[in-house]
């Protein structure tokens, strides 16, 4: 078996198109079981005009922050911060867009190689994360990668989203692995 080369990297402009491609061609059971609302995904020239806008903007203006991971140098996923407070905390979010690369460890293991990005880049104190409390998936990573799981609630967790209960996790850049 080979083996699995991972490296991450900050969005480029080619990134976008995979990025818009994964939002509008993922499967619609896939979508909804991450706790997104079919109904609010932008239209693809939304989702491009909004990665482009992120790409020329400075750390310190940035609303959305996006580092793409690589398998053996092919983008697969990609983890962006929202919600950004420059010095001080964004939310994360974490997309393996090829179902044939989930569910092999991978998500736990780029999670940990971005997260020195976001903490140095933006320069903040803390990474907050909301999945869905129904999709394991995200949840097993956070619990992996060091994140402390605070509470569940019920919200809207993002603007993708419906109204559902989330675990809310945090990590501080002090207790980075």
């Amino acid at each position: 078996m080979e083996e699995q080369q991972l490296t991450v990297r900050e969005i480029q402009q080619s990134d976008v198109a995979l990025i818009s491609k994964y939002w509008l061609t993922a499967v619609p059971e896939y979508l909804v079981a991450m706790g997104v609302d079919l109904n609010k995904i932008p239209s693809k020239e939304e989702l491009v005009a909004m990665l482009t806008e992120q790409l020329q903007l400075s750390y310190e203006q940035k609303k959305s922050y996006c580092i793409i991971w690589e398998l053996n140098r092919q983008p697969i996923g990609h983890s962006n911060v929202n919600k950004i407070v420059f010095g001080k905390e964004a939310y994360i979010h974490l997309h393996i867009w090829y179902a044939a690369e989930r569910k092999m460890g991978l998500g736990s293991r780029f999670i940990e190689m971005s997260l020195p990005w976001f903490f140095k880049n933006l320069q903040i104190k803390k990474i907050c994360c909301e999945p869905y409390a129904l999709n394991p998936a995200p949840n097993k990573v956070l619990a992996h990668a060091g994140f402390n799981f605070i509470k569940e609630y019920i919200t809207t967790p993002g603007t993708f989203n419906f109204e559902q209960p989330v675990n809310h996790w945090e990590m501080l850049a002090a207790s980075l692995k």
